[in-house]
């Protein structure tokens, strides 16, 4: 039987995934769609919403994150599989609104192209290196969600030379933008590296128990 915290570590996932997709449709369709103000509309939104979600689920709202998240073991993959579902159904039901409210639907256009697909996973694995120093280093919400929504600007701008910035599966599912080998093969890879990467070279070392041993007796290590 599921919890109220899990239930509610599923939902904030859905939330603001959704959340995060609308913004992106909102403004990448206005008249100032530009890579500058679509960036700096995501982190926003990022720092926001892992203001108000991250001490919940964590606030991944992203399958490249969540994936990259399980590959250096900080989530389970029955949690990953989970919110990789939410993300999408949370990513669909935007688009699905966003289609309500403008009486506007548009084919999907996502398609291989290698340019895309490197500028993706060059600018996920920016912000990538940014949530494995909030998991490893165990920022506060606070500190996370401005350390996120600056780096996701970061991102997006790297990758917009080549690719439209989106930097997440779901969102590019909700954005008809869904295309394995550029919007959904791009940002994993470079998530799965930057945390992989993080991992090896800039976490914390583990304290060995003989040290702590020592620590806490007075002796020293032989």
């Amino acid at each position: 039987m599921l919890g109220r915290r899990k239930v509610a570590m599923v939902v904030a996932e859905f939330l603001g995934t959704g959340i995060l997709t609308a913004v992106v449709l909102a403004v990448s369709r206005s008249t100032i769609g530009i890579p500058y103000f679509v960036s700096l509309a995501v982190g926003l939104t990022i720092a926001g919403v892992t203001l108000f979600f991250g001490g919940i689920s964590g606030a991944q709202l992203n399958p490249a994150i969540t994936l990259g998240l399980w590959s250096v073991r900080k989530v389970t993959y029955k949690k990953a599989a989970v919110y990789v579902a939410a993300q999408l159904l949370g990513a669909w039901a935007a688009y699905a609104l966003y289609g309500y409210f403008t009486n506007m639907h548009w084919p999907n256009t996502g398609h291989f192209t290698g340019r895309v697909m490197v500028g993706e996973a060059a600018g996920t694995f920016v912000f990538s290196l940014a949530w494995a120093a909030v998991v490893f280093q165990k920022f506060e919400n606070s500190k996370a969600a401005a350390a996120l929504g600056s780096t996701i600007i970061l991102g997006i701008m790297v990758a917009s030379m080549a690719s439209s910035g989106l930097l997440n599966p779901a969102v590019a599912l909700g954005v008809r933008a869904w295309g394995w080998g550029t919007y959904v093969l791009g940002p994993v890879v470079g998530s799965v590296i930057g945390f992989n990467l993080y991992n090896y070279l800039f976490a914390p070392a583990p304290v060995e128990a003989s040290t702590v041993a020592a620590a806490t007796t007075g002796k020293k290590k032989k």
